[in-house]
């Protein structure tokens, strides 16, 4: 079956009736011939060391990356039915009654979030409970099932009519949402993008693969059973086994489809429902379709993924993990990746995926600590989309190298792409809202800055509303105490009058570093950060480099660096005095091109 696209363009399928075109573009080539730039490569068996290098430095981001990467501060906003239970993960089990938040006021979010400098912002649509924020057609365990729906005093006989009839139809809410009782501002994913595009803002959303709420009654069941076992020999609780304890007396609340092992069958994606809306649309091929051989949670998964992008407009990134939480108690699914990441790039080509295919991937903690190496072209064991990313790099997503010359010498590499860190970590403790938290201060914000986007990293900083629908005072003085003083430390590039090429804000326009670039001021200036960037849309190709600054007549090295990247931030031990600056290459994988120097004063 052909896949439909409103532009009248027809994709095929393949025989397993999934998409044939990958994602991003591989560029293939022989041993020995010329190596084209592309954000995917395939490692062939003859290609020596010094060729797999040379393919690295070839290696750059396609378009929905580059842009990406010139948005470096995104702020996660942790929402849902853990904010109402005061959890960080949620069984899954949990009344729909139990959301209930008295407002939800996205556009002060996005006025805090703004005030500390982010660009982007993204939403927890469904964590790993399964409730989800938008009114979906797929599960009953949504925003239409709660109050949050309903106009304060105001009732709707058909909700008692869904509510019998939810364990045999997942829609059975979905068509109740335009009760006449209806909250305008219930779809909270409507009203975050809303908000976000209103303040200038890019828009991403989670979305995760883990869902309690689709768990099978009886493993539900036999998990307490095990959970109550280890209550009385009196042995501690996982926050996840915690969780169903609390929630014992209830039941998961969606359709039971996670790691049941269902057939693996021919399906439509977007499965229509009764009295979908989309039909006609449909028929008169306005909308895509795909034809797909999916299980029945892998076909949930990716009815909610079209929704997401066909409903919502542009979807600038969007963030699924690998979580499979219950995989050693005995249930687990398989989450068919290969085709979530095709009708992901097949709807939206400009996305980034987190752990996808020429996408972004986890830096390897939470604690806003990027690499003091960080490579964007790292090697993989095998082809990026064909499964989560984490499981491809070279000794893990975690080990302290991951691009280097060795790992990209190691036998097990097979394919090279364009990957770029990002350092996800929470203003507070928690990823959610609890109020026995505070925020982090805005001078420990500054060093995780200068942590992860000083170091060819993004910052996914996560500030969680809370249960009144309002992001607390002392998180909106954190954020504004932080934004302020970034935003004031590098108002003023203090190298202004050095080379053109590389003091304005354009990525492409950059000077060769194939011999060191001599910055002359046109005074004495005193600065104690050196901001450097390489223009990645030729890759990434600093392995060693000095900074250095001619002092009473002599050079002395302020900085020494190894990867640079798309920015690399320093801040000296003190200011220094000088009106001549040097950028000196010590190692580099190809002709490196410096598109970003600045030097700034620290603001108080």
């Amino acid at each position: 079956m052909p896949i439909r696209t409103p532009l009248g363009l027809v994709l095929a399928l393949g025989a397993a009736g999934v998409l044939t075109a990958a994602s991003p573009a591989v560029a293939e080539d022989g041993c020995g011939g010329p190596i084209r730039p592309a954000a995917v490569m395939t490692v062939r068996a003859c290609d020596s060391p010094a060729r797999i290098v040379a393919k690295a430095a070839a290696v750059v981001p396609r378009a929905g990356q580059l842009a990406w990467q010139q948005r470096p501060v995104t702020a996660f906003t942790h929402f849902g039915m853990n904010t109402f239970t005061d959890r960080e993960w949620g069984s899954g089990a949990e009344k729909e009654s139990v959301f209930a938040p008295p407002a939800v006021d996205t556009a002060q979010w996005m006025r805090a979030l703004k005030a500390a400098g982010v660009t982007q912002v993204m939403l927890t649509a469904k964590h790993h409970d399964g409730f989800v924020l938008y009114p979906t057609r797929y599960t009953n365990h949504s925003v239409v099932a709660s109050p949050w729906w309903l106009t304060p005093g105001c009732t709707d006989p058909g909700r008692d009519a869904a509510q019998a009839n939810r364990a045999q139809d997942p829609s059975a809410y979905w068509q109740t949402r335009n009760t006449v009782c209806a909250n305008p501002r219930g779809d909270i994913l409507r009203d975050y993008v809303d908000a976000a595009r209103a303040a200038g803002l890019k828009v991403g959303v989670y979305l995760s693969p883990a869902d309690g709420a689709e768990l099978p009654k009886q493993f539900f069941d036999a998990e307490v059973r095990r959970i109550a076992a280890k209550v009385a020999a009196g042995q501690p609780l996982s926050i996840e086994e915690q969780a169903t304890c609390e929630d014992r007396a209830s039941a998961p609340q969606g359709q039971g489809r996670y790691g049941t092992n269902s057939a693996v069958t021919r399906r439509t994606i977007p499965t229509l429902v009764p009295h979908d809306d989309r039909a006609a649309a449909l028929a008169a091929g306005k909308l895509p379709e795909f034809a797909v051989e999916a299980d029945d949670y892998n076909a949930y998964y990716l009815n909610q993924i079209y929704e997401l992008f066909t409903q919502y407009g542009q979807i600038d990134e969007l963030w699924l993990d690998g979580a499979n939480p219950w995989r050693d108690h005995g249930i687990g699914e398989t989450y068919d990746f290969t085709t979530w990441f095709r009708v992901i790039h097949a709807l939206s080509p400009d996305t980034v995926t987190f752990a996808g295919p020429a996408g972004v991937r986890w830096v390897g903690n939470e604690a806003g600590q990027a690499r003091e190496t960080e490579w964007s072209p790292l090697p993989t064991t095998g082809d990026p989309a064909t499964a989560h990313n984490e499981e491809l790099f070279v000794g893990g997503a975690t080990a302290g190298d991951l691009g280097s010359r060795p790992v990209l010498a190691d036998p097990s590499v097979r394919y090279l792409q364009w990957a770029p860190a990002e350092s996800d970590v929470s203003i507070r403790p928690g990823w959610f809202f609890h109020p026995d938290e505070q925020p982090k201060p805005p001078a420990q914000l500054v060093d995780i800055y200068r942590c992860t986007v000083g170091r060819n990293s993004s910052l996914l900083l996560n500030v969680p509303p809370g249960p009144d629908g309002r992001i607390a005072a002392a998180d909106t003085a954190a954020l504004a105490g932080f934004g302020r003083a970034i935003a004031r430390t590098q108002a003023r590039n203090l190298a202004q009058g050095g080379p053109a090429a590389v003091t304005d804000s354009s990525l492409t326009t950059a000077e060769p570093l194939d011999r060191p670039l001599d910055v002359r001021l046109p005074g004495p200036v005193t600065f104690d950060q050196i901001r450097l960037g390489e223009d990645i849309t030729r890759g990434q190709h600093v392995e060693g480099a000095l900074v250095q600054a001619e002092i009473g007549g002599t050079w002395q090295t302020l900085a020494t660096v190894t990867t640079i990247g798309y920015t690399r931030l320093v801040t000296l031990p003190a200011p220094v005095t000088a009106g001549r600056v040097r950028v000196v290459v010590t190692q580099s994988r190809a002709t490196p091109y410096l598109a970003t120097f600045a030097l700034y004063r620290t603001a108080a």
